[in-house]
């Protein structure tokens, strides 16, 4: 009997307590609902927020041409001939605007980095990602900068490519 009257002033309690709150429930709810339909009218503006679809300028000069390399250098010395360190860059290289292209006999991927001042290229046929600085981009001129590392060499060796728009 004891355990039955603790279970009814529980339940008791219960009742007394959702009465307390169902009687001031509209004055919470008038209280609450014009924050919160503002909060939710804030988040559904940011996050509708329109993206912005415009190209830079580097990126946008890197995609309009095709480019063919002019000059491939190994420190400093053309790498460009056969059996040549940079060999595989000869050629054309066509970056796209999904961010694909190829890079003379390499097909991958690229994007820009570093507010466009430098470009990745990766490709299954490189063993790792290459990151260049972009030492010039104009509509005639398209030059890169990067050090490799390269198995034979102690040092990383300093690599300069230039392509001109074909």
């Amino acid at each position: 009997m004891h355990i039955r009257q603790l279970v009814k002033n529980s339940y008791l309690l219960t009742v007394d307590l959702y009465t307390v709150y169902a009687t001031k429930k509209p004055e919470v709810m008038k209280k609450y609902t014009f924050s919160l339909l503002l909060i939710t009218g804030i988040c559904f503006l940011i996050a509708c927020k329109k993206e912005d679809t415009t190209s830079s300028e580097r990126f946008n000069l890197l995609t309009a041409p095709l480019w063919t390399s002019d000059s491939l250098l190994a420190n400093g010395e053309d790498a460009s001939g056969p059996g040549e360190l940079l060999e595989k860059f000869t050629g054309d290289a066509k970056f796209n605007e999904d961010g694909t292209g190829y890079f003379g006999q390499y097909t991958g991927n690229w994007t820009l980095t570093n507010n466009d001042e430098y470009i990745t290229i990766a490709s299954d046929s490189l063993t790792i990602p290459v990151t260049c600085y972009i030492e010039e981009l104009t509509e005639s001129d398209f030059k890169i900068v990067t050090s490799f590392p390269v198995q034979e060499e102690p040092l990383p060796v300093d690599i300069r490519i230039t392509f001109k728009p074909k």
